[in-house]
């Protein structure tokens, strides 16, 4: 990749700080660190981030995540390596990350109302949204 085109963890020092605190804040939550990085991997998968696929992954490596379910992550429809409640967790992040097609659809939402408590579900859908957003800072500034 290219060099870095604006170094703005420092121009927007502030309003990075403010989402790196969601971050945290996320990662301490009821979800667990470890859903909450499968799915910035998976969210990362979607939009191409080569940057935060190299983070991801090392961090649920970091957190026990077998190096085959990490691997089997793209297929998590057909794997066996994936409970229901992660399932349902990750469609609603690929129905969140394409949502343009999906409209986040009832198919992909009913599914979290068996797995997730309201506040799972809200904290579910702000870390989709936190990463699709780290993303797009980290391809469109070149990190």
């Amino acid at each position: 990749m290219s060099a870095l085109r604006q170094p703005y963890y420092e121009l927007s020092a502030e309003a990075m700080q403010g989402l790196l605190a969601t971050k945290a804040a996320l990662e301490r939550g009821p979800l667990g660190k470890a859903l909450v990085e499968l799915l910035y991997l998976r969210v990362s998968q979607i939009n191409g981030c080569a940057y935060c696929l190299e983070k991801h992954s090392q961090s649920l490596r970091e957190e026990g995540v077998p190096q085959i379910k990490l691997d089997s992550l793209a297929g998590w429809r057909v794997s066996r390596h994936f409970d229901a409640r992660e399932k349902a967790a990750l469609a609603w992040a690929e129905s969140l990350s394409e949502i343009a097609s999906s409209h986040a659809g009832d198919d992909d939402y009913r599914p979290l109302e068996a797995h997730f408590s309201p506040r799972e579900i809200s904290d579910l859908t702000i870390a989709v949204a936190l990463m699709s957003g780290l993303n797009r800072l980290a391809i469109g500034m070149r990190l």
